[in-house]
């Protein structure tokens, strides 16, 4: 940590709904949209123009060097691409990069796409399609030809010879379609980056295997962090199940080149849903932020930087070595995770043995409705054996299994008997959220609120995936269908190729 941060006030435009006003150029306008904030116009943003690819054609960019540098020493440099319709200046605006460079002391690059503030991103658009040019660039097929993917290159290579820039601490990150050309640039030049980070969108399955779904990548290992948020809806599928499965298949094609294990640490912050997997050859994260739409979050820079590319270096022999970053990348010391018919359970960090599969009940109303009946509860009913567990307590079964008491270290003591929606405590009979199950010889209770009335813990639920935790937390629908994944086995490397080719098949055909 190098200098002092402070929020600057800027001029919120509520007024204002366009995707990049040119008005925020040189002023002090935010902008505020479904969590796409705008900080304030930084008067150290500096307009650069070079031809760095072909002769007379001016490429341009937008540097920004912290006051603190003063050429004495290596420091890192983050090149950061904007979103399809936007700026190299409208992304230094909707990032905090320039914050995180004032604090690092690193240098940050903004640099526009050439065609119509749209990057060339291969395989992504038809030619021939007879669309409005404005978002289908001309996409060369050789990526010799590819204007944008040299520009990057160099310019890169422009910033070493102007700048002191450690050769080991190069980053790439990218927003929407600047997440594809970040992807894209990794896939063929990444053996000259650290690590790559993006938001939004995933790219598609014809990018990153072949019709014989082989992976293809000219450039190796490469610390990737992906971020999807929970309303992305991109790419445009019919349902948000297609949209799970393009995420699986993108983190598929990282754990693979990197030698990732395929049992991550889950972390849960808030709505910042975190998945982290060590690799032989280099970690990958997948980050799903909660009730979050298309685009990013203005903390995202400060969550590249402290979780992942704080400790990454590219060494010069090629290898990539992770050493402490600035926010430890530990899944949740407290955290168990449920799902309806796995016998698995998330606890410890690890997919463990249940006794029993949990259950989905349905607490039902019937009195004065003449034969039909109300839902007016769903819980998800677990062994009264694996709560004894969570709760550090002693499980007392009876003999015929109809019953049974939990011991708590705190000197309580919990009986439950099937058919009951009653728990004595003690001498004290509280009612709990639906009947005690009896299945396979053992008790079931609702996991929901033995957590939360018993244990005072958090209780967060998304697609049928129940998540307790002792800290505030809320699970997202892509961390759930990641966690259930995981819950019915389907993580394991022979799974997750299967499913990939399954997952492939079925968005092609979509």
């Amino acid at each position: 940590m190098q200098n002092k941060l402070e929020l600057r006030a800027g001029t919120p435009n509520d007024a204002t709904r366009e995707y990049l006003p040119e008005e925020i150029y040189g002023s002090d306008m935010v902008i505020n949209e479904a969590g796409n904030n705008s900080i304030p116009w930084n008067p150290r943003l500096k307009k650069c123009q070079e031809a760095l690819v072909t002769e007379g054609e001016l490429d341009t960019w937008y540097e920004y060097v912290p006051e603190s540098y003063d050429g004495t020493k290596d420091v890192p440099l983050v090149v950061g691409l904007h979103g399809g319709l936007m700026t190299g200046w409208g992304h230094s605006t909707y990032t905090s990069w320039t914050m995180v460079a004032d604090r690092e002391g690193l240098i940050c690059l903004f640099p526009d796409a050439e065609q119509g503030r749209v990057w060339a991103v291969e395989k992504i658009f038809d030619d021939d399609d007879g669309g409005d040019r404005i978002f289908t660039p001309k996409v060369p097929k050789d990526k010799k030809d590819n204007h944008d993917l040299n520009m990057l290159l160099a310019l890169i290579r422009r910033m070493q010879e102007k700048y002191r820039i450690d050769p080991g601490r190069i980053f790439m990150q990218g927003m929407s379609m600047g997440n594809l050309m970040t992807h894209m640039f990794t896939r063929y030049y990444g053996n000259i980056l650290a690590g790559a980070a993006g938001s939004a969108c995933s790219s598609y399955a014809n990018v990153l295997f072949d019709e014989n779904y082989n992976i293809m990548n000219e450039a190796g290992p490469v610390a990737v962090w992906q971020t999807r948020p929970e309303n992305n809806g991109v790419p445009s599928f019919a349902d948000k199940a297609d949209e799970s499965r393009v995420n699986r298949y993108n983190r598929w094609y990282w754990l693979k080149i990197n030698g990732c294990d395929t049992i991550p640490q889950i972390h849960i912050d808030g709505e910042d849903n975190y998945a982290f997997y060590k690799g032989k050859y280099a970690d990958q994260v997948f980050l799903d932020v909660k009730n979050r739409d298309h685009g990013q979050t203005l903390d995202e820079a400060f969550l590249y930087w402290d979780y992942f590319f704080s400790g990454l270096r590219k060494n010069p022999d090629g290898t990539i070595t992770q050493s402490k970053t600035n926010l430890p990348r530990q899944g949740d010391a407290y955290a168990a995770a449920f799902a309806e018919g796995a016998d698995l359970v998330w606890w410890k960090n690890k997919p463990q043995k249940l006794s029993t599969a949990p259950v989905l009940w349905q607490k039902l109303k019937y009195h004065g409705l003449n034969g039909g009946q109300l839902v007016r509860g769903e819980y998800l009913c677990v062994p009264v054996s694996f709560l004894a567990e969570m709760a550090s307590g002693e499980y007392i079964p009876s003999e015929d299994t109809l019953t049974a008491e939990i011991k708590l270290p705190d000197g309580r003591r919990l009986q439950f008997a099937r058919g009951s929606i009653g728990c004595l405590i003690g001498d004290k009979l509280r009612s709990m959220s639906c009947e005690a199950l009896h299945r396979n010889g053992e008790l079931l209770v609702s996991a929901e609120w033995f957590a939360e009335a018993v244990l005072n813990l958090t209780v967060t639920k998304c697609n049928g995936v129940v998540y307790i935790t002792d800290h505030f937390a809320v699970l997202s629908s892509f961390m759930a269908d990641l966690i259930r994944d995981l819950l019915t086995e389907q993580a394991d490397p022979a799974s997750y190729d299967r499913l990939m080719r399954e997952d492939v098949k079925r968005i092609e055909r979509s």
